[in-house]
């Protein structure tokens, strides 16, 4: 499983330094969560890192 990033995305940059498999590229004009390396920070954190911290609640499990 991964996350996804959906449109209500406002560009922040609050999720990048925080997801630990560097997962998340800025994207035109949202930024990109790739499917193939997000882990949902198991192994890492207790729970994914970058809904934590984003102000718009725009990362849902894909």
């Amino acid at each position: 499983m991964a996350m996804k990033i959906n449109d209500d995305c406002i560009s922040c940059g609050a999720c990048l330094p925080e997801c630990p498999t560097n997962s998340i590229t800025e994207g035109a004009p949202i930024y990109i969560i790739d499917a193939a390396t997000c882990v949902e920070c198991v192994g890492h954190h207790d729970s994914p890192q970058c809904i934590a911290v984003c102000p718009v609640d725009c990362i849902v499990k894909a």
